[in-house]
């Protein structure tokens, strides 16, 4: 998760030492001990795991934890119980809502009532989207959230960067139009979509070439797709990487064809470096991207659409550079992650103060 690791990297520590829990090992917590953070990591991949709350507990007390602050559903539903039971405050970053309109009836109760438990036990609600804020208003009267937008490490992520990779490192070459996936390999993510659009676009014009980095419970159904509809020779395709600033330079486009999602960092990370971009207008895309100004806003669930989209802007040189132009200063004006980060420094310090106060 590039936010919490912006956050930990960028924060003033000579307030707050951080230390990180992981439920899954990664890119993530090799970056961050890499600058000398000290990271756990607990595996899991259930919410409300019971088995693994005295590890926690005893890791808790171990480093000395007072404030705990989760990132995502699945961690806070799994430190809740600890931060309850050693009176310890909770902070929630909701990076989108765990429950979502195609979702059966069964699941969408439970995983809205787990988010309700959730906030209602946390000190502080932070949402990266006012549309996540206002949806957590409406399903369960959510009060008083705190909108921080997630920000971009500008020293990492600018158009000036100079990339350590060319096209040919990648398979590319020079008169090639690359469209980038970037993201968790999820349902969420609408992979399928993405890897439908680019074949019908390298149909229509073979300089399309298609460039896939992530994994996730959808690896399978990917591979497969990619294998059946012979792919290879025009798409790259690799798990998570550390090197993604220099991937990114390499992008014509962007997609992010994601079903819900409060305000994704990958987007953001993407529009810092120039691309042009292409996304589905989810809560927190809708805040950022403006159709035919800074990107392009397609449907859901329409590999179609992205396809026409991809030849537009391959075609429409005027259009692909005001959007690349006009993201780009919209990130360095408002989504820069210092901000972020010392946003959130103040939620710890008004919390500790108060803790301090009544011990």
């Amino acid at each position: 998760m590039s936010h919490l690791a912006n956050l930990v990297e960028l924060m003033n520590k000579t307030v707050f030492e951080p230390i990180c829990l992981s439920f899954t090992d990664g890119e993530m917590t090799n970056r961050l001990q890499a600058i000398g953070i000290r990271c756990y990591v607990i595996e899991t991949s259930n919410p409300f795991n019971i088995s693994i709350q005295q590890r926690i507990i005893k890791l808790i007390r171990k480093e000395h934890i007072v404030i705990i602050h989760a990132h995502g559903t699945r961690a806070a539903s799994n430190v809740l119980f600890p931060s309850i039971l050693l009176e310890l405050p909770l902070i929630y970053t909701v990076q989108g809502w765990s429950f979502h309109d195609d979702q059966g009836k069964l699941i969408y109760t439970l995983r809205k009532w787990s988010e309700k438990l959730i906030c209602h036990f946390a000190k502080q609600v932070i949402c990266v989207s006012d549309g996540n804020a206002e949806t957590g208003k409406k399903q369960f009267n959510l009060s008083n959230p705190i909108v921080i937008k997630n920000g971009v490490n500008l020293r990492r992520f600018n158009p000036e960067k100079h990339s350590t990779l060319n096209r040919g490192d990648l398979g590319f070459n020079d008169n090639d139009f690359i469209v980038g996936f970037i993201a968790r390999c999820t349902k969420q993510k609408a992979p399928i979509d993405f890897l439908d659009a680019v074949e019908r676009a390298h149909q229509h014009d073979n300089r399309v070439k298609g460039l896939f980095i992530g994994e996730g419970d959808m690896d399978v159904e990917v591979n497969k797709f990619i294998t059946e509809h012979h792919m290879e020779d025009y798409l790259f395709r690799s798990p998570f990487r550390i090197d993604i600033p220099d991937i990114l330079s390499l992008l014509d486009i962007y997609c992010l064809p994601s079903l819900w999602k409060g305000l994704s960092i990958g987007l953001l990370e993407a529009m810092a470096t120039g691309c042009a971009i292409i996304a589905t207008p989810t809560d927190g895309t809708q805040e950022v991207i403006i159709h035919e100004q800074n990107g392009m806003i397609i449907p859901f669930n329409s590999p179609e659409s992205i396809c026409s989209t991809i030849i537009r802007f391959m075609n429409d040189d005027s259009l692909r550079s005001k959007c690349q132009t006009n993201v780009v200063s919209l990130i360095s004006k408002q989504f820069n992650a210092q901000h972020t980060a010392d946003c959130t420094v103040d939620i710890y310090k008004r919390l500790s103060h108060t803790r301090l106060m009544h011990s």
